[in-house]
């Protein structure tokens, strides 16, 4: 568990640091640091990365500290900005492998190829993140027809299950991306269907 300093010590430390006083901040860093680096390597799974975000989160926070407003406690801040740099590092992780990927397969890319590319990587990492919270046989029957291209009725004796059933797992896939991707909706059935 994360150590953590009293309500009365953050608020004297962030005082501190506010003044510039180096030792208030070497304090709030040494006190929260390891923690931190814990917490950050469940997100992107490897420490050195995981020091590295949490230097910069401190390092931003020496940077601003003159203009330093923390609503909540000193602790959830901190794990808010670690857990923050962590998604922005593991969505940037996605985008150079789908460039080194795409990059990998076709000429050099002009601006319309590189906006497409970034509206579909984005895209693609929200359909993946979508496809995961499906329940298993609703996005086994859904991948099998969208993505292997399979119809119905091949599926049906796949799975050995009715067609009707293929059916009704195929639907309720739609009706679940429909609203895990409310704002992307539109493109998701045109990247499947076209």
């Amino acid at each position: 568990m994360m150590k953590s300093l009293t309500p009365l010590q953050e608020k004297y430390f962030l005082t501190g640091l506010k003044q510039s006083n180096k030792d208030a901040f070497s304090l709030l860093f040494t006190t929260y640091y390891t923690d931190l680096v814990l917490f950050g390597g469940n997100f992107v799974q490897n420490k050195t990365i995981a020091e590295d975000i949490v230097q910069n989160v401190f390092l931003k926070l020496w940077n601003d500290r003159s203009n330093l407003e923390i609503e909540t406690s000193f602790k959830s801040y901190l794990l808010k900005a670690v857990r923050n740099s962590c998604l922005d590092e593991l969505r940037h992780q996605e985008i150079v492998r789908d460039y080194h990927c795409h990059a990998a397969h076709s000429a050099i890319l002009d601006d319309y190829d590189t906006e497409n590319y970034i509206l579909y990587s984005d895209l693609y990492t929200r359909l993946e993140e979508a496809l995961k919270k499906l329940p298993p046989k609703i996005r086994e029957a859904f991948e099998m027809n969208r993505f292997e291209g399979l119809k119905y009725q091949e599926i049906a004796q796949r799975l050995e299950v009715s067609q009707r059933t293929v059916e009704v797992r195929i639907g309720k896939a739609l009706e679940l991306l429909r609203i895990y991707l409310k704002e992307f909706f539109i493109l998701v059935l045109y990247f499947l269907f076209y």
